[in-house]
Parts: structure tokens; sequence; C-alpha cells
């Protein structure tokens, strides 16, 4: 088997409004972050806006992998393909001048099947999470800008916070592959490969507000995604992670001597991009 493994790559993507802007219209829909109940009972009697105070908000930036992969299998097999007969008075058969035997009631055909498998495969995976997130596909229309790892120490210097992944890129790659790799039943095997085009790392823009509702004495947080302009309630925030950076080395972990481990068995050819 062969396997091409496409460069790793890191992107972020551009947010479409400033952090400023986006406090500006969240803080119109504040009351939205205390939850359903009280939105409802802010058109009975709305509470006024001195009665919050924004105590917290951060910029920062969610990571999520982007992988695509084809395969391609092509193979030869030799089949027997049995074939019914009209009734038990015949005893022969003859098929472009071959004549076959029949017994209990078939005739038995020798053939060669050719055979070609070609499946592709896309995912989407929340970095923070691990989960499979197939709507973050809609952030790919945004632009983006190929950036180097360590530019992410840049961001933190300007005080946006690198929500780092939780998942390396080699568990993302093991994960797909694992849905591509498979055993063919053939006599010859003319193309047996895999190539895994794109492991991309995207940082997508996200902005957080907590409030606090003095007279009630409560907190809320609302996030504003930096790209699509939705609000949300219930969000969280990652000031734990302020300054704090991870080794580009550690996520970006997919080579040559890594391809053994994801497939096992061995006896495998891998072509870098790099």
């Amino acid at each position: 088997m062969e396997i091409s493994l496409a460069d790793e790559r890191a992107l972020l993507l551009k947010e479409q409004l400033t952090l400023e802007q986006a406090e500006g219209r969240a803080w119109s829909n504040k009351i939205d972050a205390f939850g359903r109940i009280a939105k409802m009972g802010s058109l009975l009697q709305r509470p006024k806006d001195d009665d919050f105070e924004l105590i917290y908000k951060e910029h920062r930036v969610e990571p999520f992998w982007h992988v695509v992969c084809d395969a391609r299998y092509v193979y030869e097999r030799r089949r027997e393909f049995p074939l019914e007969i009209s009734g038990p008075e015949v005893e022969k058969v003859t098929i472009e001048d071959k004549e076959y035997g029949v017994t209990n009631g078939r005739l038995i055909l020798h053939g060669l099947e050719y055979c070609r498998e070609e499946p592709h495969k896309t995912v989407f995976v929340d970095g923070y999470s691990n989960q499979p997130v197939p709507e973050l596909a809609g952030y790919l229309d945004y632009p983006a800008n190929e950036v180097p790892t360590d530019y992410m120490e840049e961001l933190t210097e300007k005080g946006i916070i690198v929500v780092p992944p939780q998942v390396r890129a080699s568990a993302v790659v093991r994960e797909v592959l694992i849905g591509m790799l498979r055993t063919v039943k053939a006599d010859r095997i003319l193309e047996d490969s895999v190539n895994i085009q794109t492991v991309d790392l995207y940082y997508r823009p996200v902005y957080a507000f907590q409030y606090r509702w003095r007279s009630r004495d409560k907190e809320a947080i609302l996030e504003y995604d930096g790209l699509t302009g939705q609000l949300q309630a219930g969000g969280k925030t990652f000031q734990q992670y302020m300054g704090k950076l991870m080794d580009p080395e550690f996520l970006f972990d997919v080579g040559a001597d890594t391809i053994d481990l994801l497939v096992p068995g061995g006896g495998i050819a891998v072509k870098l991009a790099r």
C-alpha cells in the first residue's frame, strides 16, 4: 500500500467584526444571556441598562481540524456465477460454442471481475472537544490565511486567547484512516493507495462577554461568533489559557515515522508532500 500525506497547515480565519463592534451588538442583546424566562420578563418590565455591567470580555480563537482523504483500490478477482436452468430435462448447455454440464438444475460459469473502489471522506473535528461537527464546514466560506505555527505567540501578545487543541493531528488522521483502509478479496491487486490530501488546523474568532445583573445578583455569558455574527447564550470563557501556548510539534505530529503506528501491519510506502 502507498499512502500520500499532505503538509499539515495552520490557518487563521479573519474576523468580520472587531471586538468593539461585537461588544456593542452584544450589549444590545445582553438580556438574552440570562435565559428565556428573563427575556420574557423584560417584555413586561424592561430593565434599565445601568442595572447591568460588563465584568469581563475576551477575544479568542477556537481550533478545529479539517481532514480530507481519498483512497483507490483497483483489483481483479475470479468468481463463479451459478445460472439456473429452465427445467430438469436440460442436461447441458452450449454458450458461445462452449459446452457446460448441468448439475442439480444449475450450470456454473467462471469469470474474472474487474473492480474499482474510490472512497472519499471529509471530516471536521472540534479541536477542543474532539467531537465531529460537520457544521464547521460552513466556516470554509470565509477568508483564511495560512500562518506559521509561531504566529500564535503574536496573537497572545495582543491579548487574544489561543484555545489549545486537545487532540493532535495523528489522532484525527487515525480515525479517518480507520474508515478508509480496507481488506479486499482479490486475486490480483492493481492499485492500492490512500491520499491524505488535507490536514488543516483552523482557528476561528469568538468573542465572549460576561455580564452582571446587579439587582438580581446574577452573572451570565454571551458569545458572539466573529464570522457569522451569531449570538449564543450560556457560553463560556477561557481565561485559564490567557498567555499559554501549546508546542506546535505536539499538535502536528503526523509523518512517515508515525504511519506505522497509525496503520498496523507495516510494509507501507509513505509519500510526503513536504
